[in-house]
């Protein structure tokens, strides 16, 4: 049933669907305190607010934009390949994708939870072949419409345990894509507590153990949406040089963190990023 929604949802306009997402964010905002309090707590804690005065002009941003990342999905799981990719309006970067192409080693894609993630494989799988590791939600109809949204011609998801590992290092020994959320709080084993504007955050560490592995060279990679819902500008860069006292997983952070900064509203600030998961020992006190 949620799939069917979704589908008659995706016949809508962009425009539309963001202009009702943002009366959408306004009622999550409203509906859940709990919801609305991490955000407001990780918005103010991050730092990115030029000061006080500038605090609720971005909180109202952030707010607004949380809808519209919502209310677009539909349209960007469910309207064909080719109309979801041509919603990406101006690509910057795309030599990176090429040259790391002709390596022969495959490409490690990373997407942080700012803009629209999900639009980025749409337009990718039309060019490559890309392996996405993919979280399967607690909720039954929401993960059969997400697979249904996500799965295209060139495009694979990996599950996140031991066989989707194997399954994404396949796919780079044959020289294609894997992509990750790299900000996606991983489990136990998976990750190590690394500073992540300024707080501890439980941070993946399998990006840079698979590049160690393959020898594949990671991209950074987001969408940001443009206004009056006229699209999405794709952005690819390369990693930053890592500072030589710092840890893997810190360089990633401070990765996402130059980017986040460049657009602070479109970043999911009400993503539990600082929360300790089960059988991982809480960071120690500084």
């Amino acid at each position: 049933m949620l799939t069917g929604l979704l589908r008659v949802l995706s016949k809508l306009p962009l425009a539309w669907l963001h202009r009702a997402g943002s009366l959408l964010g306004w009622l999550a905002y409203r509906a859940s305190p709990s919801y609305a309090k991490r955000l407001r707590t990780n918005l103010r804690g991050s730092g990115v607010c030029r000061d006080e005065a500038h605090f609720p002009q971005l909180l109202r941003n952030c707010v607004l934009e949380a809808g519209r990342a919502t209310a677009e999905l539909p349209a960007v799981w469910f309207r064909s390949q080719q109309e979801s990719a041509g919603w990406v309006r101006k690509v910057s970067g795309w030599e990176i994708i090429e040259k790391a192409q002709s390596q022969g080693r495959g490409i490690i894609i990373l997407t942080p939870h700012i803009g629209c993630f999900e639009v980025i494989p749409q337009y990718f799988s039309l060019r490559f072949p890309v392996t996405a590791l993919y979280r399967p939600p607690h909720f039954a109809a929401l993960d059969t419409a997400m697979r249904a949204g996500r799965m295209r011609p060139q495009m694979r998801l990996a599950t996140t345990d031991v066989s989707g590992v194997r399954q994404l290092l396949k796919a780079l020994k044959k020289g294609e894509a894997v992509g990750m959320l790299p900000d996606q709080v991983p489990g136990a084993g998976d990750g190590e507590w690394a500073d992540f504007f300024g707080r501890p955050a439980y941070t993946m560490t399998l990006a840079s153990r698979l590049a160690q592995r393959s020898r594949a060279p990671i991209v950074l990679t987001y969408a940001l949406r443009l206004p009056q819902g006229a699209g999405f500008e794709l952005c690819f860069e390369n990693m930053p040089p890592p500072d030589k006292a710092e840890t893997a997983a810190r360089h990633l952070n401070r990765a996402l963190e130059e980017i986040v900064r460049r657009c602070p509203e479109q970043y999911m600030w009400s993503y539990n990023r600082y929360k300790t998961p089960a059988g991982v020992e809480p960071p120690r006190a500084k």
